[in-house]
C-alpha cells in the first residue's frame, strides 16, 4: 500500500499535498484499490468554494459510485481534464497524474486537522 508521507489525508481517504499558492487534491492508493477500476469522474464544482467534508463531485467505478470530500474549505480552481478520458488513471497513477482537483485553501489550518501518513495507515488498518 503506497501512503507518501509527504501528504495530509481524510477519513474519507482523499489525500492533499499543498503547493506555494494552491493545494493538490486526490484519492488514496487504498480507495483506487476499494473502488476497483475508475470508469467516471464528475466534478462540476470549478470555480466554487466549497466547505471542508462537503461533497466536490462523485467518482463512478464498474461497483460504485462514491461522493469525493473537500479535505479543507476552498475555492475549486481547476480539475484534472485529462481523467475526462482517462478516468483509470486514478487507478494507475492516484498521486500523480491521477489527481482530482486544484484548490486555493480558505482556512490553513484545517490542515492541522488532517491525518498524517502514519495516522492514515492506523485507519486503514496498517
Amino acid at each position: 500500500m503506497n501512503i507518501p508521507s509527504n501528504l495530509k489525508y481524510t477519513k474519507d481517504h482523499e489525500w492533499i499535498r499543498v503547493e506555494e499558492t494552491f493545494a493538490v487534491i486526490g484519492i488514496t492508493d487504498f480507495a483506487q484499490g476499494e473502488l476497483g477500476d475508475i470508469v467516471y469522474l464528475e466534478i462540476e464544482t470549478v470555480g466554487e468554494t466549497i466547505a471542508k467534508e462537503e461533497i466536490f463531485g462523485t467518482i463512478e467505478a464498474v461497483k460504485t459510485v462514491s461522493d469525493l470530500f473537500m479535505p479543507v474549505s476552498g475555492e475549486i480552481l481547476e480539475m484534472n481534464e485529462s481523467l475526462t478520458d482517462a478516468a483509470e488513471m486514478v487507478n494507475k497513477d492516484p498521486y500523480g497524474e491521477g489527481w482530482l482537483i486544484k484548490i486555493k485553501i480558505s482556512d490553513v489550518d484545517e490542515l492541522d486537522e488532517l491525518l498524517s501518513a502514519e495516522e492514515y495507515n492506523e485507519l486503514i488498518g496498517g
